[in-house]
């Protein structure tokens, strides 16, 4: 099998009547709100309509096609569709706003855009300022005749290294890189799942994994999906993470195994009981995130382990921390593989030794490094081949690892705070006050600092009946000083009323302020930096 498409083919053959896409009830989603679920079978024969619909408009080998369908399974179809054809898809965040929107849709020179139908007029606009004309076509209207590409498409059939889908990084800085994804990078990724073995064994033709991620995200799209169609299982695919009815969800859909993301588990475990919760099939959780301090105390209460995991769109593939004994008390990840190489550096680009924090860079095991990897940012050469400086892909993340390979999660390395020489993880210090009782949600971010270069802030989401007051954010510095190094607590807390988030709730730090804002001069902001004192030694 060569192409996502071929893969598909051959699952339909031999799981034609097992389950192979579920989108679980939910009474206020405006599409399938009793819940659907159909076979590879049924999914096949969609499939080859499309495909028949695109084929006779003239898409083929080379075009691209935006997809603004939310998370909806039909975009699942028509990827399957698209590639048979050589036609790559590029899903649009619903979330964005037109400057972004319009960006992604001149960047990735996109042929036709597929909406869904409330959001087709919005789409529409931005198509319009386009340089090169863009049609939009609706979801709901999809059933005949369609605009032709300008563009012929290209000589010869596609394969291996075609391209599959183009996905944009969220960026931390600057615009949006749009990362190229072929059928080596999909297959590869779905396999490398099927490989984590230990508590996250994939059983043939037995799974049912809900991922409440999106699908213009690596996670859900690309290694869930490929690993549901590599051993016949079946994808659950709910609109969204929706903490009060996913236990419900979960039971109702038979799932066997979850994803989530750092923020899932205590909001699940701010949920009153219920008798949802330990009447599921689960029988692992995969994902990343989770707080050490919460870990234990999620599989104690729900019944079944987290297996924490690290990985990148531009890698496909993942690390995770998969064998017993796990290391839960940790932020573990996992150790290398032979398929899947990985070496900590410094600055300078030495080795580190074990235990000391350095840059993660990864690369492919055997003569091509960059094999089942991203083919490159599109347009961008020489970002491409900046990111894989040395041989070597850099992933930005500061980590460590142990005597034994085993790699931990410090931080991205760009989420560094620098106050007096002092190296700060804003992951840790978030890690401290998530636990609290009364946090919501919290972003540590640094500002700026006349007198230590960077001093630590914490924006804090409170939970609903916690008051903003400054006995509050007294209250959560001293809970903080009594955990934390001294230079660690928070020199800055202020209340918000919410953290701006990506589509798999990933809190984007870049988006609270403006860039003119100073945080620190922001109403309710309370100065916490005359009483951050070096504790005095327990001994003495």
């Amino acid at each position: 099998m060569t192409t996502v498409y071929e893969a598909f083919c051959d699952a339909a053959t031999r799981f034609r009547d097992h389950a192979f896409v579920c989108v679980p009830a939910y009474k206020k989603r405006s599409y399938h709100p009793e819940g659907v679920e159909f076979t590879y079978g049924e999914a096949a024969g969609e499939v080859e309509r499309l495909k028949r619909i695109y084929k006779t408009a003239g898409y083929g080998h080379g075009h691209r096609i935006a997809y603004l369908l939310e998370n909806r399974p039909d975009y699942l179809l028509h990827m399957l569709a698209a590639n048979a054809l050589g036609v790559s898809v590029v899903p649009v965040n619903p979330d964005y706003l037109q400057d972004e929107m319009q960006y992604l849709l001149e960047h990735s020179d996109v042929d036709l855009v597929v909406s869904i139908g409330e959001r087709a007029l919005d789409i529409q606009k931005v198509a319009l300022k386009r340089t090169r004309p863009l049609p939009v076509v609706k979801l709901e209207e999809f059933a005949g005749w369609i605009p032709r590409p300008r563009p012929a498409p290209l000589a010869g059939s596609p394969g291996f290294l075609s391209e599959v889908s183009l996905l944009y990084t969220s960026g931390t800085t600057g615009r949006p890189k749009g990362c190229i994804l072929t059928n080596d990078y999909f297959l590869t990724a779905g396999r490398t799942y099927l490989s984590l073995g230990g508590v996250a064994t994939i059983r043939q033709e037995q799974e049912r994994i809900y991922n409440p991620l999106p699908l213009f995200h690596m996670n859900a799209a690309a290694v869930t999906f490929l690993c549901v169609i590599l051993s016949g299982g079946c994808l659950i695919i709910p609109d969204r993470f929706h903490p009060t009815t996913w236990w419900q969800e979960v039971v109702e859909t038979r799932a066997t195994v979850i994803h989530y993301l750092g923020v899932v588990p205590p909001m699940l475990m701010n949920q009153p009981k219920s008798e949802y919760e330990t009447a599921h099939s689960v029988r692992f959780g995969l994902g990343a995130g989770v707080e050490p301090e919460l870990h234990e105390q999620f599989e104690t209460r729900y019944g079944f382990p987290l297996v924490e995991v690290w990985g990148m769109t531009e890698t496909g593939r993942v690390f995770a921390d998969s064998n017993e004994p796990r290391q839960i008390h940790t932020r573990a990840f996992g150790r290398p593989t032979d398929e899947f190489l990985a070496r900590v550096i410094d600055e300078n680009n030495n080795e580190v030794p074990p235990g000391t924090e350095g840059e993660l860079l990864v690369k492919c095991g055997g003569g091509d490094p960059r094999r089942g990897f991203f083919a490159g940012y599109l347009k961008n050469e020489e970002a491409t081949e900046e990111a894989w400086k040395g041989g070597w892909f850099h992933t930005g993340d500061t980590v460590r690892q142990d005597e034994s390979g085993m790699l931990y999660f410090v931080d991205r390395k760009k989420n560094i705070i620098r106050r007096s020489g002092e190296n700060i993880a804003a992951a840790e210090v978030e890690a401290v006050l998530q636990a609290h009782e009364d946090i919501a949600k919290v972003a540590v971010i640094a500002v700026k600092d006349e007198l230590r270069e960077e001093e630590v802030m914490a924006c804090i989401v409170l939970l609903e009946g916690v008051a903003a007051t400054e006995e509050t954010a007294e209250g959560l510095f001293s809970y903080a000083d009594e955990c934390l190094a001294y230079f660690k607590t928070p020199g800055w807390i202020l209340f918000l009323d919410d953290l701006p988030t990506t589509g798999t709730q990933k809190i984007q730090k870049t988006r609270i302020f403006g860039a003119d804002v100073d945080p620190r001069e922001q109403a309710g902001a309370v100065d916490f930096r005359e009483m951050k004192r070096k504790k005095k030694s327990l001994l003495s």
